[in-house]
């Protein structure tokens, strides 16, 4: 099982904490060992660092360790190959335009028996199912809104609609961005917490190391954190029910929903 880390935040905030965990988990504490990803929004552009080498030993994943960059939406991924061989372009994740903003994307899951068919608009680089789920995805909603983007309400909808069908042909755990919301979609396994006032001090699972949040952050501050599983292990985490799609928006639970998986 790959491994999945996002943030959503109201303020511009740096994950190097939480990132700090997580990266133990590809090949330290976890044998996740075939590559990793992360991308961070910045204004209307995306900032990606890409490695098919394990996080744990990776010179890259150090440099982002160490850099404090302040964003409002960031999707890391570490990989376990299932389909697709260890290379840079099966590496996630994934990064495509639609109505003039990037999309990013990361799947932490085996679609089996899946080949949709794509108008060519977006097209796959690598052979991952993982990378054709998010072609398929942003295929369809610009079939689905030729005009530009909908309203938000309207696009969850569709999301949902499509992230159904697709999960019927297996796992598909993934995180879905447009530097404006963050989507999760949990098919097996997948949790999250909302950090907010009063903040309290956490410590890492993967790492011997404590963050104080007060010392670090103003009142109004607050940050969604998702994961495959709990980063800390003095937080309480909340389970996110497979068959259940999330849209996150400033730093907080924005809409919800629940459905059967294969329906």
């Amino acid at each position: 099982m790959c491994q999945l880390l996002g943030m959503n935040c109201n303020v511009p905030t740096d994950i190097c904490f939480s990132f700090t965990g997580f990266r133990a988990r590809g090949g330290r504490t976890d044998h996740h060992r075939d590559g990793w990803g992360i991308a961070f929004f910045e204004g209307r552009g995306v900032r990606v660092f890409l490695d098919p080498q394990p996080s744990a030993d990776s010179p890259i994943a150090e440099l982002v360790r160490h850099y404090p960059i302040r964003s409002l939406n960031v999707i890391a991924h570490i990989r376990k190959a299932t389909q697709g061989v260890v290379r840079l372009e099966n590496t996630h994740p994934f990064v495509r335009e639609l109505w003039g903003r990037y999309w990013v994307f990361a799947h932490n899951g085996n679609l089996l028996d899946y080949a949709p068919p794509l108008s060519g608009r977006f097209l796959p680089v690598g052979d991952t199912d993982s990378e054709r789920a998010f072609c398929h995805l942003l295929d369809t909603l610009a079939r689905r809104f030729p005009d530009g983007p909908p309203a938000p309400a309207a696009l969850f909808a569709t999301l949902r609609e499509v992230v159904g069908k697709i999960a019927a042909h297996g796992e598909f755990n993934f995180l879905l961005s447009n530097g404006e919301r963050l989507y999760a979609h949990a098919s097996t396994r997948l949790c999250h917490l909302v950090r907010q006032a009063p903040f309290a001090a956490a410590h890492l699972c993967d790492e011997d190391l404590t963050m104080d949040f007060s010392e670090v952050t103003t009142p109004r501050d607050r940050v969604a954190v998702i994961a495959t599983t709990p980063l800390t292990d003095n937080e309480t985490w909340t389970p996110i029910p497979p068959g259940t799609l999330v849209s996150f928006c400033e730093g907080a639970v924005e809409e919800v929903q629940t459905y059967t998986l294969g329906k």
